[in-house]
């Protein structure tokens, strides 16, 4: 087991006040990470869990949509650890509306909070890895709708697209020096974003039909693929859009 532990490492997850990132900081710190949570929400309970398990937490409240406050954390979370070996980036926002009524001032913060941050704290990541000798680790967020178009969000669609381009090109570049870049695909997993789904039995019955594992998912569910994904387990693995969505793109 010890492929997959994680003591002595420091984790820094984006949008881990709930949802799928507070269970991935949950499976970290389960595996001994310390954690750096940043999050425009309270992050109070992410702490509690982390602190539970034995393992150290600072909070960010950072506006992900901001370069300079995205370079500005990243700068005091380094200083303040020494260093940062795990990056997850999944701090992500949706925004419904037909593609061709959509303002293009909601596209923008759609892009940057869920692509463009992606994109600049995996560089920052990778120019400390680099500069450390570090093999880190980067974790993207994609999307089932990093494959399908949806309805009604585009801008989503877009961006779950783009990570997956990233997540391919920057292993390509980092792989050289030792370091993995992934992305998780969440399927319909049961969290605030998709409340309005779930919470309705008529909106989740196509869903529910097509599930060869026969449930919604949860933010637990991405407990193990994360740890995985951040670990030794995975030394060998880059590139990869590793589905966690019960076989849903196999149906």
């Amino acid at each position: 087991m010890e492929l997959f532990t994680l003591e002595g490492k420091t984790a820094l997850v984006t949008g881990c006040a709930g949802g799928i990132g507070r269970g991935i900081v949950r499976g970290l710190a389960a595996a001994g990470a310390d954690i750096i949570g940043v999050d425009l929400r309270s992050l109070e309970e992410t702490r509690e869990d982390v602190e539970a398990l034995g393992r150290r937490f600072r909070a960010f409240h950072t506006d992900l949509s901001d370069k300079e406050a995205i370079t500005a954390m990243w700068e005091e979370a380094l200083a303040a650890y020494g260093g940062i070996d795990i990056l997850v980036n999944d701090a992500g926002m949706q925004y419904r509306e037909n593609a061709c009524d959509l303002p293009l001032d909601m596209f923008d913060r759609v892009l940057s909070v869920n692509l463009r941050c992606a994109y600049q704290l995996s560089q920052l990541a990778a120019r400390h890895y680099i500069a450390e000798g570090k093999k880190g680790k980067i974790i993207n967020m994609a999307s089932l709708f990093s494959t399908f178009g949806g309805l009604n969000v585009s801008a989503y669609t877009c961006s779950k697209h783009g990570v997956v381009g990233l997540t391919r090109a920057f292993s390509n570049e980092l792989a050289q020096y030792g370091i993995c870049v992934n992305a998780l695909a969440p399927g319909y997993i049961a969290t605030e974003m998709t409340r309005s789904i779930w919470s309705d039995p008529e909106k989740r019955r196509p869903m529910d039909e097509r599930l060869p594992i026969g449930r919604w998912g949860t933010p637990e569910d991405f407990a193990g693929p994360a740890v995985f994904l951040a670990s030794a387990a995975s030394d060998y693995i880059t590139g990869v859009v590793l589905p966690v969505d019960g076989g849903y793109t196999c149906r």
